[in-house]
């Protein structure tokens, strides 16, 4: 649609087509989330879309070459995404939980894997190198539609507590299963199995953890007395080089910066970090999504049949969106059984799994660049085969995730008439009435009066950090009560003051 003007502007150098593509890559992708805000979708939902609209199968908007220079992002993105769901792995909330949370994750995450293997192995015959990359990617689950939906209800409960932790660790044990799937999957593409194929990627993996961990103590340390932008530039650059070295060995980074994040939360106790990158991070994950949105083959989906797999391709999504359903449900279902949870927990918990976005899609680009570089043309094929089917999945995951998770939690009592008629007969049982509206009213006049009392501004910062520490305080508030997070910040500032 472009091609003309990019013919002209990129005529003596690349440079001017590159940046305003990405230009155009960043405004469509804030355009696409006013549309699912007013659907009440995740962003991600948008984003993949949008990526899809500037694709060479729609408006054709961006450049192939520049799609295709972009690969370094998704190892970014990946990173920034890894590194916070370390936040969440804290080994305080394993003591809290118990191993009952750890058993129920194992289950749902595992037997949806198993069941998806079994699909494109044994039954649709995709060869091991695919279906075992494929079935890794079937166990992990997006956080970000399932805590949304929380926040947005104010849903409470042990159903909740327990979703929290199982989403929490679902992501570390899928990230463990693609690296033992695609240690496993390169061994398959050799000449034959040897102990050497098998153990080589995984020793490389123990080291990507080893690293982070030494960097997660590494961060701490230098972490101490530093400034916003200090602390943004140092944990960057520990990230980074967590990719760099990953890409160096062809080893994924992921478990390297999820581990530099557990160690870092655990030792410092310091989540005030992964607030600030996550509000540095959007750009990077926009650009990662509407990229993979771009590199969508829209073809090979609607095609009567892909030459790769022998088997239409809108089967094959169709199918294992289906089967990682059941096999998440019935993950949960068995998982709860075994530990002994509430019915309501057991019957619910498996719908509240649905979303697949984030780190599936990062994986599946990796698992992508396996299958692309290795030398077999026909299982190189099967590389963007890879990425489409779990792109499409991920839309239908999205679309229907928060409606899914919000009926999950409706349903286990977790909000609404229930919920209340639950805190009621619990004060109840305490001896105590249940609050009063205005009791809260009141607390929060006085939260109020506390946080002009103790005002930011009465403490010496440069500018720049004040305007950084306002904005990230604005994109808390959006998922936090104000009055609550702005007392609580004005407090730890005059505690460390003192």
């Amino acid at each position: 649609m472009l091609d003309k003007f990019y013919a002209y502007i990129g005529a003596s150098s690349p440079v001017p087509v590159v940046i305003i593509s990405v230009a155009i890559m960043l405004l469509a992708g804030f355009l696409g989330t006013r549309v699912t805000k007013l659907l009440k979708l995740p962003n991600v939902t948008a984003y993949i879309l949008v990526g899809i609209i500037l694709g060479p199968y729609c408006l054709d908007l961006v450049p192939e070459y520049v799609s295709e220079g972009m690969d370094f992002i998704s190892d970014i993105a990946l990173a920034f995404i890894a590194f916070s769901v370390g936040e969440y792995f804290r080994f305080s909330m394993l003591k809290k939980n118990g191993p009952r949370v750890v058993v129920i994750t194992l289950f749902e995450a595992l037997i949806a894997s198993v069941l998806v293997f079994i699909l494109t192995f044994f039954i649709l015959r995709l060869g091991l190198a695919f279906s075992i990359i494929l079935a890794a990617l079937a166990s992990a689950t997006a956080p970000a539609s399932t805590m949304m939906t929380i926040r947005q209800t104010g849903a409470r409960g042990d159903f909740v507590d327990t979703l929290f932790s199982v989403v929490a660790l679902d992501d570390v044990v899928s990230l463990i299963a693609y690296s033992v799937a695609v240690s496993v999957a390169l061994a398959s593409l050799g000449s034959g199995f040897s102990a050497g194929d098998v153990l080589l990627p995984i020793a490389w993996n123990i080291m990507m953890i080893a690293i982070g961990i030494a960097f997660g103590f590494l961060l701490k340390f230098l972490m101490a007395k530093r400034s916003t932008d200090n602390r943004l530039i140092v944990s960057v650059a520990f990230l980074f080089a967590l990719c760099g070295i990953g890409a160096a060995v062809n080893v994924s980074p992921l478990l390297g910066c999820m581990a530099m994040g557990t160690v870092y939360i655990n030792v410092s106790g310091d989540d005030k970090l992964f607030k600030q990158l996550n509000y540095f991070s959007p750009p990077i994950l926009l650009l990662f999504f509407v990229k993979s949105g771009i590199g969508f083959r829209l073809d090979s989906l609607v095609s009567a049949e892909n030459v790769a797999v022998g088997v239409p391709l809108i089967a094959v999504g169709i199918l294992y969106f289906v089967v990682r359903l059941a096999g998440k449900y019935a993950g949960a279902f068995v998982g709860c059984a075994v530990t002994k949870k509430d019915k309501k927990v057991r019957n619910y918990l498996g719908m509240a799994l649905a979303p697949q976005a984030g780190v599936a899609i990062g994986l599946a680009a990796l698992g992508a660049r396996v299958l692309e570089g290795s030398g077999n043309p026909a299982v190189a094929a099967m590389g963007p085969v890879l990425e489409t089917i779990v792109l499409s999945s991920s839309i239908l995951y999205e679309l229907i995730g928060p409606a899914l998770a919000k009926l999950s939690l409706y349903l286990s009592g977790s909000y609404g008439k229930a919920a209340e008629e639950a805190g009621e007969e619990a004060a109840a049982g305490n001896g105590s009435p249940p609050a009063r509206e205005e009791e809260v009213a009141a607390l929060k006049e006085r939260l109020c009066a506390i946080q002009k009392e103790l005002s930011v501004k009465e403490y010496a910062r440069s500018p720049e950090e004040e305007a950084f520490l306002e904005a990230t305080e604005t994109s808390q508030l959006d998922e936090t009560s104000e009055t609550s997070a702005g007392a609580e910040y004005n407090r730890k500032k005059f505690i460390n003051k003192r």
